[in-house]
């Protein structure tokens, strides 16, 4: 994907601290540094114009940073990180003063986060839908998107999903994954 020379630049500062960090808290697999631009990076990368130009969103389950870490440093807009491990909230700070990415950081459980809802929320790896839209809908601004990067149980989790939630869904396939989806919720409503 094609990213200006600064982003490129400020996404390394993001992978080389992950990376040190990585041996200590457990960010990401470690059989999956070697692979960290493709299977984390550039998957994070790919939601990025989906949420460029709103005005903040929120990444739930942050971790190490995928996708809300990436994100900011792409699209230069404010997003609310929560992640209730206090080491990995650490790391994120971090990561949030070293590439300046625009960012705060909340260092508590998803369903206590007492924030104004945003127009986007965004998770990855977190949790199967249903448990996400539950997560998500008290985040999600009236008229706001959902955004999710799921892997080959997308289908089964939305069929599951939709016993309990009225949406609507646009699936994209993704780019750093053959089974891989980028699950795009609007109009989000309990049954």
């Amino acid at each position: 994907m094609d990213v200006s020379r600064e982003t490129q630049e400020r996404l390394e500062a993001f992978v080389a601290l992950l990376q040190k960090w990585n041996p200590r808290i457990n960010l990401v697999s470690g059989r999956d540094i070697p692979f960290v631009w493709d299977r984390h990076v550039k998957d994070s990368l790919q939601i990025a114009p989906l949420v460029a130009g709103v005005k903040q969103f929120i990444d739930i389950g942050s971790g190490g940073g995928f996708p809300g870490i990436v994100t900011a440093i792409a699209t230069n807009v404010p997003g609310t990180l929560i992640e209730s491990d206090q080491r990995k909230a650490t790391f994120l700070r971090e990561a949030a003063r070293v590439t300046q990415a625009p960012i705060t950081v909340l260092a508590e459980r998803i369903e206590r986060a007492d924030i104004a809802p945003a127009p986007v929320v965004t998770a990855r790896a977190l949790a199967a839908l249903p448990k996400l839209l539950e997560w998500t809908a008290p985040l999600l601004a009236k008229g706001g998107k959902a955004i999710f990067l799921k892997g080959q149980q997308a289908e089964d989790e939305l069929t599951e999903a939709r016993r309990c939630w009225h949406m609507d869904v646009s699936i994209h396939p993704s780019i750093t994954s053959h089974d891989g989806v980028i699950l795009e919720v609007s109009n989000l409503d309990r049954v």
